[in-house]
């Protein structure tokens, strides 16, 4: 059997704008708040340091900035951690970007509680609230490696505003160089019969453990990849919802604002589902080990095989 590989998928991030412009993306722009060796625009700017701009630590400015160059037919990438990509830019994502619909990407790293030691400042559990807010705005939050690649190139290809969201922790790839991602698409990673497990983000792997547990205690989990929060595959959703009858939905991210509430909001409306939503509580993080955090915040394999155990019996 093949070694497991763990890529973190803020290296996947830094590594597809590369191939992007390896490839003849030439109105490919990348801009950074002074955070390029962590958000990983470094490897675009060591290959193309003329079309990689560091804007300082200015968050706010750096998305104007990418508005004006979006203006003129370039494709800019603005990129900083998720709490300043998605928080101290918020006004002018949504008047400068969102409004007018132009064509920018925001590339977020250093996402959810898994940021670990940077503490409860750093750790952004809203920005998927913030973002799934704005109109028209496409919001993306990849599983592994290969998806985060690809979701990248995709939201070059997408007319319009795409939200990436991306973490420092890395994780396993699960998927081959045979999957294929495409916007508002999720996948189904194993059949199951008797409770439906969607997530997103580095929770999919959590999610994905916790289906073998649970399988050999006798419950089938579907297992369900949402990378798109925004637009939201409801056709999948029903779908799985209507086969199992159970939903239980897991992200690294507040319970108020994120993939569970777009989940739950599409089947009490289209087909009333029980759901349990497993994510961050009204409450803040705190400085730590990344996986120790996970684990103390209900957001591990373990704490999903309780919950679905619970919620199934």
């Amino acid at each position: 059997m093949a070694e497991i590989k763990n890529v973190a998928t803020r290296d996947s991030y830094g590594t597809a704008l590369k191939e992007l412009a390896a490839d003849g993306a030439d109105n490919l722009v990348v801009l950074d708040a002074d955070l390029s060796a962590a958000t990983k625009t470094g490897i675009f700017q060591k290959e193309y340091p003329n079309r990689h701009f560091n804007c300082g630590i200015a968050e706010a400015n750096m998305v104007s900035v990418a508005a004006g160059l979006s203006t003129m037919g370039l494709v800019p990438f603005a990129s900083s951690f998720a709490m300043f990509a998605s928080g101290r830019a918020f006004e002018q994502i949504r008047n400068s970007i969102g409004y007018p619909h132009l064509n920018v990407k925001i590339g977020a790293t250093h996402a959810g509680i898994s940021v670990g030691e940077d503490g409860a400042s750093h750790q952004c559990c809203e920005d998927f609230a913030l973002m799934r807010s704005i109109p028209g705005m496409v919001v993306i939050c990849p599983a592994d490696d290969v998806e985060a690649k690809q979701a990248v190139k995709a939201a070059y290809k997408y007319e319009g505003p795409v939200y990436l969201r991306f973490g420092r922790l890395a994780v396993p790839v699960f998927h081959d160089e045979s999957y294929t991602f495409e916007i508002g698409k999720g996948e189904v990673v194993k059949e199951g019969s008797d409770v439906t497990i969607i997530a997103n983000g580095l929770m999919v792997a959590e999610a994905i453990e916790a289906g073998k547990a649970l399988a050999a205690d006798g419950i089938h989990a579907e297992i369900i990849n949402i990378a798109t929060i925004k637009p939201l595959d409801e056709e999948l959703v029903v779908a799985s919802a209507e086969k199992t009858g159970r939903v239980i939905t897991v992200e690294e991210h507040s319970i108020i604002g994120g993939l569970g509430e777009a989940v739950c909001a599409c089947l009490s409306e289209k087909c009333p589902t029980p759901v349990k939503r497993i994510g961050v509580n009204d409450e803040f993080g705190h400085s730590g080990p990344a996986k120790d955090l996970l684990k103390q915040f209900g957001l591990s394999a373990e704490n999903i095989v309780k919950v679905t155990k619970e919620f199934v019996k």
